[in-house]
């Protein structure tokens, strides 16, 4: 009796907003398998019914992935293929799939990638920051003290730094970074890539934290917030503001002169007064 061979595990990228950045291969995959591991099955059916796709799915996210993974991996080592996609963009880049993936690889199942639109290189791509190094940063802690605990350990990264962020907390987190990083670090917010109110604006850190925070429109849909690396005319910056704020401190209270310090010089406030 021959042996039955596994099915394909495919990681297939979906649109981030724009229906038509759909490549053909992705839809003809998804077409062609036996079933589509969708995150939010109510989310995907919309744009898998607009492409004439009736591959049945099932639901594979944060809440659910230990227990349907074994289920999955059972149907891949019977012979069906299946496709694994996220919301919006590649699988796994903060969204749900590691677990299968890992779980597929380690039982012999091939996982084959089916590129696409992903938001964190989309926005590289248009930020007009250094792009042969960055490192990918996913969402922050959505506490104040862990958030700003995690910032300050990225503060010397030289690589072009990339988070996604919620709607409800774009705001806070660019206070945060310019407060960390200092107002003179540059920064690009972009939001609602490839969606009707995409905008990217890019701006010395001070300037955008207080911009995004005096207009709701750019605290609402998908946002992804990229900041340049620490450069050498930090290091040069910083140490002016630390020899500016000695010279004050002579005359003023610790919090009075290193807001000075930090104004006249562009260095970070917090580090001037904690340093």
């Amino acid at each position: 009796m021959s042996q039955i061979q596994p099915g394909l595990l495919w990681v297939v990228a979906t649109p981030i907003g724009h229906r038509d950045d759909f490549s053909a291969r992705a839809i003809e995959t998804l077409r062609k398998v036996a079933v589509i591991a969708a995150e939010d099955t109510r989310h995907s059916r919309p744009l898998l019914m607009h492409y004439n796709i009736g591959t049945p799915l099932v639901a594979l996210h944060e809440h659910n992935e230990r227990e349907v993974v074994d289920a999955i991996v059972r149907r891949l080592l019977g012979g069906e293929s299946v496709a694994l996609i996220s919301d919006a963009g590649t699988p796994l880049i903060s969204d749900p799939g590691f677990r299968l993936v890992r779980a597929a690889r380690a039982a012999g199942i091939r996982c084959v990638p089916v590129p696409g639109a992903c938001a964190a290189i989309a926005a590289l791509s248009v930020a007009g920051l250094p792009s042969d190094r960055f490192v990918f940063e996913g969402f922050l802690p959505p506490k104040a003290a862990a958030r700003r605990s995690r910032l300050q350990e990225l503060a010397g990264d030289a690589r072009t730094l990339i988070f996604y962020e919620s709607s409800h907390r774009v705001a806070e987190s660019l206070a945060d970074m310019r407060d960390v990083f200092g107002e003179a670090r540059e920064g690009v917010l972009a939001r609602e890539l490839t969606k009707l109110f995409e905008t990217v604006i890019g701006e010395p850190l001070g300037e955008l934290a207080t911009r995004v925070a005096n207009d709701p429109d750019q605290q609402r849909g998908e946002c992804v917030i990229l900041v340049a690396g620490r450069g050498e005319e930090a290091d040069a910056r910083e140490a002016e503001g630390r020899r500016v704020f000695a010279i004050l401190r002579e005359e003023l209270p610790p919090a009075k002169a290193a807001k000075l310090a930090a104004a006249i010089t562009g260095a970070p406030r917090k580090l001037l007064y904690e340093g």
